[in-house]
């Protein structure tokens, strides 16, 4: 009897195989991307678009970075479609070779001179496009390989692992282009100092891909394999069958990601500009070019390597309440723990002026608050979202939901803050209230979805 049933009982991942392959790997995942997002304010205008006034330049080069964001729901559809059809490991393994190889490739691009006005501008947006489809399809398994391996009453604290990611590949990427800045000059770093961090991509994603090979496929896909449950389409059986969670999981994740985008992206670019047209004027001079009085924003003024060190003490906050916020939703629900997180937002937004106005000291604060509210709302995520739905189709559902929550709140942030700021003539006011009305449209996707601590994850199929 005993024999009989070793020979037909599932194989399981242990716990820290499965912490630690759902973080590295959206560690791997994170640290390209945000190298990308750095490297978008800090080189890309100037290596890029030389020719363009400063405020184009960087409104170009986030247009590329935006470019990942509209190849993030095919990437889901994609990765959705193999995951929920040939498993969780493969997806995840193939996904994460896209995304280092793409990274990889950046760093050999070549300034837009001769041959490469036209041609380095074109390969960065391809590239960018595939850097969007892998993630597209890489955080949906993460967030499954730590949910379904989980305990029922674990799973918000499982699924803060995949979540922890993010800020672990921030500071890894944002303290790489601190030390390069420090201790390259201002020529060596725009030369081939900014090509460091997409060539060290590629030893992150070979200890991300030895890990994930040693997986076996959760008991969720496994039983419906056994049960012969496997769809010929996962993505329309979710459009037909499942559109109502998939849209309110879209929206739910809508005030995550204005938030993050304008805590790293926005910030960045409006903390590091000139506070003052005399200041802007020397700069334009000193690099020789003309300098636009009428085209003049105001920013803090911080010089880079400060900023992004403060970013990267914010980032450990966002670390920190990451993992806080797991035990926070077991105790009191996904959606009521959201909803006052959430909330929190709605006021984060409404104050906005008071921490990024003038001053060094209030911009710190203004960090530290954003990125502990960040915490608290993408922590438990990774549990929410997939338990919308069915084993089946919880891959592409649960992907399609957070990647087209990145078309509508993750892609126009930056554009739509730094076009805010601009209009404002340096005040920041409309960016708080694009996060504010963020924070409402979440709440009300919320207040419109049941909580879903008490799903089996294992018996839920289609």
């Amino acid at each position: 009897m005993s024999q009989s049933t070793a020979k037909v009982a599932p194989k399981e991942n242990t716990r820290g195989r499965v912490l630690f392959a759902s973080m590295i790997g959206t560690t791997v995942e994170f640290f390209d991307f945000y190298a990308y997002a750095t490297a978008s304010v800090l080189v890309f205008p100037a290596l890029f678009f030389p020719n363009a006034s400063n405020i184009n330049a960087i409104l170009s080069s986030f247009a590329i970075f935006g470019v990942a964001f509209l190849a993030r729901p095919l990437g889901s559809i994609i990765f959705g479609h193999y995951g929920d059809k040939l498993g969780r490991k493969g997806t995840l393994v193939a996904s994460l070779l896209l995304m280092g190889i793409s990274t990889f490739l950046i760093g050999f691009l070549p300034p837009a001179q001769g041959f490469w006005t036209v041609m380095a501008p074109l390969a960065l947006v391809l590239l960018r496009f595939a850097q969007g489809l892998a993630l597209g399809g890489e955080w949906s398994g993460a967030a499954l390989l730590a949910t379904e391996n989980a305990p029922k009453n674990r799973r918000a604290v499982y699924g803060t692992f995949p979540q922890l990611g993010a800020p672990v590949g921030f500071i890894i990427a944002n303290l790489l282009f601190v030390g390069l800045q420090t201790y390259l000059t201002q020529e060596q770093f725009m030369a081939w100092g900014w090509r460091i961090p997409f060539f060290f991509s590629a030893v992150m994603v070979v200890i991300g891909l030895w890990v994930r090979l040693k997986l076996v496929e959760s008991l969720s896909f496994q039983k419906v394999l056994a049960q012969n449950k496997v769809v010929k389409s996962p993505f329309a059986v979710t459009i037909k069958r499942h559109w109502r969670p998939t849209l309110a999981g879209t929206f739910i994740m809508l005030a995550t990601y204005v938030l993050f985008y304008l805590m790293t992206s926005f910030t960045l670019t409006y903390g590091t500009a000139p506070a003052s047209a005399e200041v802007a004027r020397a700069a334009a001079e000193a690099k020789g070019k003309a300098f636009d009085a009428a085209a003049f924003v105001p920013g803090l003024g911080i010089d880079r390597p400060v900023f992004l060190t403060m970013l990267i003490i914010g980032v450990v906050f966002f670390g920190i309440f990451t993992v806080v916020s797991g035990p926070l939703a077991e105790k009191f629900g996904r959606r009521k723990f959201l909803i006052w997180v959430t909330a929190g937002i709605l006021v984060f937004g409404a104050t906005w002026t008071l921490f990024f106005g003038p001053g060094q000291a209030a911009a710190m604060v203004g960090l530290i608050v954003g990125f502990t509210l960040m915490g608290l709302t993408f922590g438990p995520m990774a549990a929410y979202l997939p338990e919308l739905f069915p084993s089946n189709v919880r891959y592409t559902g649960s992907a399609v939901a957070y990647n087209l929550s990145s078309v509508i709140g993750a892609a126009p942030a930056s554009f739509v803050a730094i076009a805010l700021w601009n209009a404002g003539g340096g005040n920041t006011l409309g960016v708080g209230i694009y996060l504010a009305v963020a924070a409402v449209l979440t709440l009300v996707a919320l207040f419109l979805t049941r909580d879903t601590s008490d799903v089996d994850l294992e018996n839920f199929v289609d």
